[in-house]
């Protein structure tokens, strides 16, 4: 692909945070845009913003823990012949807290979201994906490499990403469908700022200092030239190819940072 011009591209979870900075990093490169989430007024100014710039762009309110949300989309676009070229599977949010202090609703919660969202993407835009011999972008995290004490369910629902990116990529490499997994460590977003039910609560604390922290323009800028690459992996942050480079290599070390960590900062979602 190396260049998304004039491609079309579904991005869920939009209207805010890495789907935002996505949404304005495939305009700014002459994509044309399908922006899904469940805040349609968000998705509606983030589109008049660039449609003032030349973006062809079209919102839909979507949920991608509803069954027929996804689906009622991507009819739509079949009964207007739009196609899809790219598909990016970004709605998510993390659930965090030490394991004696959540419940199984909790974890439940964050499957339906982070993994079963992302299965009902992909089997809905599956078939589109085939006619264009596109690609089906997902973002991860770094926790799907590094679990984090502290947010078991976040980060057991991002390793399961990852282990269904691997098995659909191979299986989607025979009809020309690339499958691209992005792994970003701390990215600027509203991601730390959503409780465990999913609210979200604009002028909570960001727990991370702001030098760790990568401006989701950029982030977006590299996960969009990994799509155009149709990489099957991006990682993305400094210090998330180190803390997997020491998953792989010195997981000892990386176990007792952790724990030295966790005394140091508990993540628990209040």
């Amino acid at each position: 692909m190396h260049d998304v011009a004039g491609k079309v591209v579904l991005i869920t979870g939009a209207s805010s945070g890495i789907g935002a900075a996505l949404a304005d990093e495939f305009a700014a490169q002459g994509a044309t845009l399908i922006l899904a989430a469940r805040r349609l007024t968000l998705l509606n100014d983030i589109a008049q913003r660039l449609r003032a710039n030349g973006t062809i762009v079209h919102t839909y309110a979507c949920d991608v823990t509803q069954d027929q949300s996804l689906q009622s989309l991507i009819a739509d676009l079949e009964r207007q012949h739009i196609p899809l070229d790219i598909v990016v599977a970004n709605a998510g949010f993390g659930v965090v807290g030490n394991v004696d202090r959540l419940s199984l609703a909790d974890y439940q919660r964050q499957f339906d979201t982070n993994v079963f969202g992302v299965i009902r993407t992909a089997q809905a835009a599956l078939p589109l994906l085939k006619r264009s011999r596109g690609v089906l972008a997902i973002v991860g995290s770094v926790v799907g490499h590094v679990a984090q004490p502290g947010a078991s369910p976040y980060a057991m629902s991002k390793f399961a990403v990852r282990a269904f990116a691997d098995s659909l990529r191979a299986e989607s490499a025979s009809e020309g469908v690339a499958v691209t997994l992005l792994s970003p460590g701390v990215v600027e977003s509203n991601l730390r700022r959503v409780d465990n039910q999913g609210v979200l609560h604009p002028d909570a604390r960001e727990p991370f200092p702001k030098w760790l922290r990568m401006p989701a323009a950029r982030a977006a800028q590299q996960m969009v030239r990994a799509i155009a690459r149709r990489k099957p992996e991006q990682i993305i942050t400094l210090h998330a190819k180190f803390a997997v480079w020491m998953s792989r290599y010195v997981p000892g070390l990386l176990r007792l940072v952790l724990r030295r960590g966790l005394r140091a900062r508990p993540m628990v979602n209040k």
